[in-house]
């Protein structure tokens, strides 16, 4: 064999192996190693809130959404009683259908989890998966506070059509919480369409270290609710409020989440 023969040799050899490469990197980002993340925060917040959390993310290579709902973070200028969860549904779902987003981790942490109810209900085939952090998981036709028992008669956190709680501090340095309309928590979600129940979801619950999973396993309905509908637990510690606590391992623990895959629906 002559020396123009192995150097062809060597060269296809090169030329394949790199094709291989090639071929071996569209299947590992087409497996999930890249992803589009949206990340829909809780009550009074703000895309903000999810901002060093976004970070890692993007670090990691990821692309990142930090949704704001009207009304509220860098959109408060907007804020109305006349806002309510219906026009944070239609926020999110704007948001993936103009900038045309497929395939995407669709999060939502507390209040944001009756919001994501509702996306995952109207645009299901945009959707890969689901992570509820921390986050209320309701029926077809329940409110917020179908979820906690409604408002107390005599709570003073609600005034002239706004919740208005103690972490709300309209003076405080922005970025800071504000009050939200009423009709976000007193408005139902729809959770109909078959696409959106067949969807894979990861159900987190944050616990405080000075808490027992089990225990609170005993008594969360919105986990209870997961369970039975063949969902992925899994618990991370931490406050309320852990992607602000340890946003590298919250960011962590949503790459985890993306293989994650429903088991079959406890019988009734």
């Amino acid at each position: 064999m002559t020396s123009r023969h192995l150097t062809f040799i060597r060269r296809a050899l090169c030329w394949f192996c790199l094709v291989m490469a090639s071929g071996a990197l569209r299947a590992a980002d087409a497996d999930g190693k890249k992803q589009t993340f949206v990340l829909v925060h809780g009550a009074t917040a703000g895309g903000w809130e999810w901002k060093s959390t976004g970070q890692y993310l993007a670090a990691d290579g990821h692309t990142v959404y930090r949704a704001t709902l009207t009304g509220l973070g860098e959109r408060m200028h907007l804020n109305s009683t006349n806002v309510d969860l219906q026009t944070h549904i239609d926020d999110v779902v704007n948001l993936i259908l103009f900038e045309d987003l497929h395939d995407i981790v669709l999060t939502g942490h507390s209040y944001g989890g009756m919001v994501i109810t509702g996306v995952m209900d109207r645009v299901p085939e945009r959707i890969r998966h689901v992570v509820f952090l921390d986050a209320a998981v309701p029926e077809d036709g329940m409110s917020l506070w179908d979820l906690f028992g409604g408002p107390r008669q005599d709570s003073t956190r609600f005034v002239d059509g706004f919740m208005q709680v103690p972490w709300v501090k309209p003076d405080a340095k922005t970025p800071h919480n504000v009050k939200q309309s009423i009709k976000c928590f007193s408005q139902p979600v729809s959770y109909k369409h078959p696409a959106a129940k067949a969807l894979n979801v990861t159900y987190v619950a944050f616990v405080p270290k000075d808490k027992s999973a089990e225990e609170r396993a005993k008594t969360d309905k919105s986990w209870q609710r997961a369970v039975a509908r063949g969902w992925t637990i899994r618990t991370f510690p931490g406050g309320h409020v852990a992607q602000q606590e340890d946003p590298r391992g919250v960011a962590t623990l949503i790459e985890e989440s993306v293989k994650d895959l429903n088991k079959a629906p406890a019988v009734p």
